[in-house]
């Protein structure tokens, strides 16, 4: 086993940046920890400066007034191509960058989580794979070998700023199932009140196809989400959103996701990655509908963590939506995996779409897929178009039967079931 999976601490430092340095051990910002009080600790915390101005000279794309105004919390994503330079090679000096801007921004007041890919890339290397496996008990098996460098790294790279990390590994289960949302909102909270950065990962040795978040793009708009972070800034080895039809240029400002927008992605061409701009650019959409803004940028640039936050310019801004969902209604659109379809006639999807309604057993024409009640289902119009999704009150064998009925038939056939909508206006959102 080579030296590059133990890390030693002094090889994270660098050369010092155009931005200004830490403070003194003795005037840090130090994290707040169980049984220390806050009288107990010095704390000089430097206030950000203004809301920065996207420059955007070229863009066809409006330049908003502010892309990001002083947030105070913030996730970062790392992708595996830039915390690594190979299968099973970790690139200590970019990690060691990174912890030192992110300390930086904690000397100003703003809580920081990190969601690190790179897991299966260190294990990988370990292992003896030169790409990455398909079959997933491979995938698996690296994961396990690779997780423990990983946060032993991070561990290793934040101690000289005498910050403690905590290691979060998640499976779509405990996000998509509402009780475990909340715990996992709850720890999240709590490390940050008390001053520790999570670091968040894929649980991947657990990890199968019906259980996987899929990728660290969409996982870390999900924590964004979760955190009601007001920025995410995802860094990989691509510099932004590149204009492929137009310029070839990276596009500063994205205002919105349109087809145009969707169509510019582009798929990974990594041997340790999965995703590509196509997931970052459905993690933009959760982030947005979130309230957050999300920024692509290359993690390689100088300082790129800085700029990003401080003063803008970096890769690619996609601006949070004006109208965010609340957090009931994300964590149905984009939380859920659903397990069926209910078809629905022209007058109930009107009802539903303009009129805010519930849906009757009435407006249903039938059902698709096997379901509990209480689980999550898509809702379709009569020509088959998905435009909603919500939590159903029925099973699919009880659909099939109470499908067409009026309410005063169901109240016959159920005497004592308070709830008679199919899905109720407070469990269903609009896609």
């Amino acid at each position: 086993m080579t030296a590059d999976f133990f890390p030693n601490p002094s090889t994270f430092h660098r050369l010092p940046s155009t931005f200004p340095t830490l403070l003194p051990a003795q005037q840090r910002h130090r994290p707040l920890h169980p049984g220390v009080s806050p009288s107990s600790r010095t704390s000089t915390v430097h206030p950000l400066p203004p809301s920065f101005k996207i420059q955007n000279p070229k863009s066809k794309i409006r330049n908003p007034k502010s892309a990001s105004s002083s947030p105070k919390r913030l996730v970062v994503k790392l992708g595996t191509g830039i915390l690594t330079s190979g299968p099973g090679r970790i690139d200590l000096n970019t990690i060691g960058d990174i912890c030192r801007q992110i300390a930086i921004l904690r000397e100003r007041g703003i809580e920081i989580i990190v969601v690190s890919s790179g897991a299966i890339g260190l294990g990988m290397g370990i292992l003896g794979f030169k790409a990455r496996p398909r079959a997933l008990k491979k995938l698996q098996a690296c994961a396990a070998v690779g997780q423990s460098k990983l946060i032993e790294t991070w561990q290793h790279a934040f101690e000289p700023y005498g910050i403690v990390v905590a290691q979060i590994l998640l499976t779509h289960d405990d996000l998509r199932h509402r009780k475990r949302f909340v715990a996992v909102q709850g720890t999240l909270e709590h490390l940050l009140t008390n001053g520790v950065v999570p670091v968040v990962n894929e649980n991947d040795t657990v990890s199968s196809e019906e259980i996987a978040v899929g990728d660290n793009d969409m996982l870390s708009a999900m924590v964004a989400s979760i955190t009601s972070s007001p920025l995410l800034i995802i860094l990989s080895t691509a510099p932004g959103l590149i204009d492929r039809e137009g310029s070839g240029e990276v596009i500063p400002v994205v205002e919105s996701i349109t087809g145009e927008i969707a169509e510019m992605a582009g798929g990974t061409t990594s041997s340790t990655a999965i995703g590509g701009m196509v997931t970052k650019i459905e993690a933009a959409r959760l982030a947005g509908k979130s309230g957050c803004n999300l920024i692509i940028g290359h993690g390689h640039e100088k300082d790129v963590l800085l700029r990003a936050v401080l003063e803008g310019g970096v890769g690619t801004v996609f601006v949070a939506s004006k109208l965010p969902m609340e957090s009931k209604k994300r964590w149905l659109a984009f939380f859920q995996r659903p397990l069926g379809t209910i078809q629905v006639d022209e007058g109930a999807r009107e009802a539903l779409v303009h009129k805010g309604r519930s849906l009757l057993a009435s407006g249903v024409k039938g059902c698709t897929g096997e379901f509990a009640a209480r689980d999550i289902v898509n809702l379709a119009g009569p020509g088959g178009e998905v435009f909603a999704r919500g939590q159903i009150c029925f099973s699919s064998r009880e659909v099939h039967q109470i499908h067409g009925k009026s309410s005063h038939a169901l109240r016959t056939e159920f005497p004592g079931r308070k709830r008679l909508e199919v899905v109720h206006r407070n469990s269903l959102v609009l896609l």
